[in-house]
């Protein structure tokens, strides 16, 4: 076995040692034959293969086979001249058979094969070749990013997107490699005309010197075996020519060269036909009759019976589509007869997206629409900063919404609705206060900015007037950004949280294994995550999350106290997530309401809740109200500083009177961060 494992590698020394040692007739016979049938092989192989890599190795097996075929011509032209032109069965046959007492014709014959493999088919190959390395090359970052596309899209998997990464590489490198692989072929033309004008120059001397006999009979001897060996070397250099441009010239296909070759000529019958009336006309301007008629009549014949063939298919076809086409649309409860077809009606998109019509171009890749490829972009992003990837978006035109809407759904229910100008643009005034431009009045949909949708003549003028112009694409996409990131927390399933902790298995195979479900089941994880998200909080580092986990889940049965010390264990993140130039602005809260909150906490097996008093509930948030105004032009989002044991409570408490406050504890701010205090929550 690992004598067979180095066949190849004995095969090339052994060629390497034809060119250096002299064989015997009966050997060189051999090596001829095996030369010719490894050809033929090549050849058909190159036929057979679906895809160029299938047979990847072509380059290095050029490389052999032309190897092998000068060391056999040095080995013959040794023994031609050597034996009185004598370089065995094979080449004596060759030459007898093409020359056939004819020295002359026979070398034209010989010069014209050599001449129509160095200038059609080893030259068109090269340059085929050439231009095959330098698309493929060109195409690679295209490929590229498809690949990557189609991995954050989730169409394909980690495994799948590797393959095809791969296979363009190899893609590359081969077609690099038979750019230069092809100049073996051209430079074992112009050795074999080397060879031939050798052999016979050289017979004729050595001849006249060895006294072989008279000029015509030097002539004979000689010409017979440069001929001869010539072919035997031509012959599988074609084969090798030919399979080197079918190689090259093979686009990617489901079949081979034969399935496709006989597919591709019989689906056009018509053409068969037309192309039997018209050789009967070459019989009026003299063809042999019998031939042209016989020819006509059988492309005729197979014209008519592939006609009459896909006529019986369509009309299968329709015989098999008709009926249930009808049925679908002359009986609608007969359709839903069928209990599967009313389950379907069960399946709800985690997210959808409606179009007006005006909308359909900016969404429709065929009329050069960039949406699908921006959330794609997004969906990367997303990953990136929270850890999630959320699903595919649906998208679907919509006769009852106006031209010029959209809508944003989750889960089936409408959550978010905007309109936009196909052919303006969203400008955003640097000063409200001095907003002079002329445009639509409008606001942003994702933000409820006031704005204005502008012409495209007015462009030049709002950019330099300090405006920020949004095209459509992106405002959509925008809003379509922050429904996600708002509603984040109900999309993730289950299922996602099986793919997550799956990607971490791949790395740290024993904290999942220990963690999940032993302390931690995934319901559990699952609503920990979504309370994360729920605030804002990255689930990207799920490794600390599942550590956190592992070191309280024994003790700690509260849901909301683990997402705590999970929110703790994640300081920086959140920290930097809220951070400004290492500095935190926030409002405080007075610890006489902290105290209260916890007076007011009342525990249960399955958790706590908060049971307040109508009156203390609005004076705290009418104060909270009135610090989070006073420092909201400060701010991006306001920032509410309590103790640890009291956020999650006073956190639910300022949620259900949406003042957009981000709620964090002391234990939740990186020791780095500067804290400064614009404020503090206290009751009068």
């Amino acid at each position: 076995m690992k004598l067979f494992n180095n066949v190849i590698s004995v095969f090339v020394v052994g060629v390497i040692l034809l060119i250096i040692v002299p064989l015997p007739t009966w050997l060189l016979d051999f090596m001829f034959i095996t030369n010719l049938a490894l050809s033929l092989v090549i050849l058909l192989t190159t036929m057979y293969i679906k895809r160029a890599l299938e047979f990847s190795i072509y380059p290095s097996v050029l490389l052999i086979t032309t190897l092998f075929r000068l060391a056999l011509n040095i080995s013959s032209t040794r023994s031609i001249l050597r034996n009185e032109g004598y370089a065995g069965e094979v080449v004596k046959t060759f030459g007898e058979f093409v020359i056939q007492g004819d020295v002359v014709v026979g070398l034209v014959i010989f010069l014209i094969i050599v001449l129509v493999q160095f200038i059609v088919i080893t030259k068109g190959s090269e340059r085929v070749a050439e231009v095959s390395a330098r698309f493929t090359l060109d195409a690679m970052p295209g490929k590229q990013m498809a690949i990557d596309a189609d991995l954050s899209s989730g169409l394909i998997d980690e495994e799948t997107a590797r393959q095809r990464r791969s296979d363009i590489q190899r893609e590359a490198d081969f077609f690099g490699s038979m750019d230069g692989a092809s100049k073996f072929v051209k430079g074992d033309a112009i050795m074999s005309l080397v060879t031939t004008f050798i052999n016979l120059i050289g017979g004729i001397i050595v001849g006249f010197m060895t006294n072989v006999g008279t000029f015509t009979e030097i002539m004979q001897v000689y010409s017979t075996a440069t001929v001869g060996d010539g072919l035997m070397s031509q012959i599988p250099a074609l084969l090798i020519s030919v399979a080197t441009g079918m190689i090259v010239t093979r686009s990617a296909s489901e079949n081979n060269l034969n399935e496709d070759v006989i597919h591709q000529f019989t689906s056009q019958p018509i053409v068969l036909i037309i192309t039997a009336a018209a050789m009967v006309f070459f019989c009026f301007i003299g063809f042999p009759v019998p031939q042209v008629l016989s020819l006509s009549a059988m492309f005729l014949t197979l014209g008519l019976i592939l006609l009459r063939g896909q006529s019986k298919k369509a009309a299968a076809a329709v015989a098999a589509e008709g009926p249930a086409i009808t049925e679908e649309v002359t009986s609608e409860a007969d359709f839903y007869k069928n209990i599967d077809n009313v389950y379907n009606l069960l399946n709800v998109d985690q997210i959808s997206m409606e179009f007006g019509y005006s909308l359909i171009p900016l969404v429709d890749e065929g009329s050069g629409g960039s949406f699908v490829d921006r959330v794609v972009m997004f969906r990367k992003q997303f990953v990136q900063e929270m850890g999630l990837v959320f699903p595919s978006v649906r998208l679907k035109d919509s006769g009852q919404l106006s031209p010029n809407q959209y809508s944003i759904s989750i889960k089936g229910e409408q959550v978010a609705q905007g309109e936009v100008l196909v052919d303006h643009y969203l400008a955003l005034a640097p000063d409200p206060d001095h907003d002079t431009l002329e445009g639509i009045e409008t606001v942003e949909p994702a933000f409820g900015i006031a704005a204005k949708w502008i012409s495209e003549d007015r462009r030049v003028k709002a950019e330099l007037a300090g405006y920020t112009l949004i095209d459509p694409t992106s405002v959509i996409i925008t809003h379509l950004s922050e429904v996600i990131k708002n509603h984040a927390h109900e999309l993730l399933s289950r299922q996602e949280v099986g793919n997550i902790l799956a990607n971490l298995r791949k790395t740290n195979e024993a904290l999942v294994s220990d963690t999940i479900p032993a302390i931690i089941p995934v319901g559990t994880l699952q609503k920990i995550l979504c309370n994360l998200l729920r605030e804002g909080v990255p689930i990207r580092d799920i490794e600390t999350i599942l550590e956190t986990l592992a070191d309280y889940g024994p003790s700690v049965k509260d849901m909301d106290m683990l997402t705590e010390y999970v929110r703790q264990s994640l300081r920086r993140a959140i920290t930097h997530r809220f951070a400004e130039a290492g500095q935190l602005k926030v409002i405080s809260l007075d610890a006489g309401i902290e105290n209260q909150i916890m007076g007011a906490v009342k525990k249960l097996d399955t958790g706590s809740y908060l049971a307040l008093d109508p009156q203390t509930i609005q004076g705290i948030i009418t104060v909270t109200t009135r610090e989070v105004e006073k420092i909201k032009d400060l701010v991006t989002v306001p920032i509410i500083l309590t103790s640890p044991i009291v956020r999650v409570y006073f956190k639910k408490l300022v949620d259900q009177f949406y003042l957009g406050a981000a709620v964090l504890s002391f234990n939740e701010i990186d020791t780095d961060v500067k804290i400064q205090a614009l404020g503090n929550i206290v009751l009068p």
